[in-house]
């Protein structure tokens, strides 16, 4: 078997680390200044969650991917800078605002003021008829007027987010105002995915399951980049979120298929670093 340098924390004789899961331990380390940031146990988790996402078919669909790994892993600032980084490219490395609690959990805002600005531009990067926007909570509250990812033009109304409710119908996204009702969660905890696959499509994932579709038609993407932990309303954050991230995406597409696979992934990837919910 290929022998892994063990700079990078792999056992040799072992398989080898995926090439971009290497390029991501590398940018976090770069990021915070400090060689084998992560744990060898968070490498592993990633590593493997990059592999199955390539093995599904997911990895082309996504234009990035924020696992929040090595929040607790150094100063407040190497967190911060540890869960900014995109798994999928070097591109969309996000920003922090301040509000921000790290742990190994994941990535919590304080609702209040704390936003992270991931700088990807949907009309530029994605496809009006095929993107998707996902969010691990794993913080159970009922909150029902917080954006976990997200953003929108207030002229036209053009939204790209949707929302984790509790109590309240949860998300949709990637339409245009009011163009769909919600779907009745019973908590805000775990996975959920939103999916437009087509001119007229909108699926809702919760925890890799489909919550049902809403025939809605698609609208011109909006040019605001994309907030976790707030929405992007007309470049200013709003509707703060107080619930803990664990992993976010944004991205094309997927099929209900991949959907489900997706889910299976990131599930696997929390289990390993028992954060599970």
């Amino acid at each position: 078997m290929f022998n892994v340098p063990s700079f990078f924390g792999f056992k040799a004789g072992s398989e080898p680390p995926d090439p971009d899961a290497l390029a991501f331990f590398a940018r976090v380390d770069t990021a915070t200044g400090v060689s084998d940031y992560l744990t060898l146990t968070q490498k592993s988790a990633v590593d493997t969650l990059v592999k199955k996402m390539k093995t599904d078919g997911i990895w082309t669909n996504l234009k990035a991917a924020y696992p929040m790994v090595g929040g607790g892993n150094g100063t407040l600032a190497q967190n911060q800078a540890a869960c900014e980084q995109n798994l999928v490219s070097a591109s969309f490395t996000g920003a922090f605002s301040s509000g921000w609690t790290f742990a190994s959990t994941g990535a919590t805002p304080n609702g209040s003021t704390a936003f992270f600005n991931t700088t990807l531009n949907p009309n530029a990067e994605l496809l009006q008829d095929s993107c998707h926007l996902s969010f691990y909570s794993r913080t159970n509250n009922a909150q029902s007027t917080s954006i976990e990812i997200g953003s929108l033009s207030l002229s036209p109304n053009l939204f790209f987010h949707f929302h984790t409710y509790y109590t309240f119908p949860t998300f949709l996204a990637l339409l245009a105002q009011n163009a769909v009702a919600g779907v009745t969660v019973a908590n805000s905890l775990g996975f959920s995915n939103g999916n437009r696959t087509s001119s007229i499509r909108v699926s809702n994932f919760k925890n890799g399951v489909n919550l049902g579709d809403t025939s809605a038609t698609s609208v011109t993407l909006t040019s605001q980049p994309v907030y976790v932990g707030a929405g992007n309303i007309n470049g200013s954050p709003s509707n703060y979120s107080n619930r803990e991230c664990a992993f976010a995406s944004i991205g094309f597409g997927l099929t209900d298929t991949q959907a489900a696979n997706f889910y299976n992934a990131v599930q696997a990837f929390q289990t390993t670093l028992s954060r599970q919910v």
